[in-house]
């Protein structure tokens, strides 16, 4: 990828980062909120969106780097197993044990007596199911034996990404955070082909000119 391109991929990923963000962070904080837009506080209303979207910029950020230290981790893993089935059936292991961590350590550091586990499944269910839906259209997007991969990253890296938050577990910023790095994460994996596609394309054209200046 050229670099005039990666600097579209980093500021359209920012993009969405800041822009979910910023409806994120209303809904999930709508009691916080609503006082502003109910007295018409527009300076107020205008700060609080311009603060959403610096905090949606910087798990963009977040985000990007979690993506490209999977793509590095990729390759690593492919080439130390040397076999892509086996670099797979290792994600996959991973993927249950992040999973399981996920709601087990979350449900014995967080929960309170007598309080049920189904809060913290039902997270874990979300990411998985999203996890699963990108990954189904990225193997679509190329071939099947991406479809494990895809899945470990939506899962597992973003989890990684997520642990701050997870670690000090206040429920507005899971939801804001983690409602952010997967509209990212997401947008990244189905959407690098497309740059790196680009490049090709402007190699063709650079191609195609320089064959007619020859002609004429």
């Amino acid at each position: 990828m050229t670099i005039r391109n990666w600097v579209k991929f980093f500021w359209h990923t920012l993009m969405v980062g800041g822009m979910t963000s910023a409806v994120v962070g209303f809904i999930v904080r709508w009691n916080e909120f609503s006082p502003l837009f109910s007295n018409m506080e527009i300076k107020e209303i205008f700060s609080v969106l311009m603060w959403l979207i610096g905090i949606g910029f910087t798990f963009s950020v977040i985000s990007q780097m979690g993506y490209f230290a999977y793509l590095t981790i990729h390759q690593f893993g492919v080439k130390m197993f040397r076999s892509l089935s086996l670099w797979n059936a290792i994600q996959f292991v991973l993927i249950a044990v992040v999973l399981f961590d996920l709601v087990y350590f979350r449900f014995q550091a967080f929960a309170d007596k007598g309080e049920s586990i189904v809060p913290y499944l039902s997270l874990a269910a979300v990411l998985l199911i999203v996890g699963v839906i990108v990954a189904y259209l990225k193997a679509k997007q190329t071939n099947k034996q991406m479809f494990i991969s895809a899945l470990f990253f939506m899962v597992v890296v973003t989890v990684l990404e997520w642990l701050p938050v997870l670690q000090v577990n206040e429920k507005s910023w899971l939801y804001l955070m983690i409602l952010t790095l997967l509209p990212c994460n997401a947008y990244q994996l189905l959407m690098l082909p497309k740059y790196t596609d680009m490049v090709g394309n402007e190699t063709k054209n650079k191609s195609s000119v320089e064959q007619n200046k020859g002609k004429k």
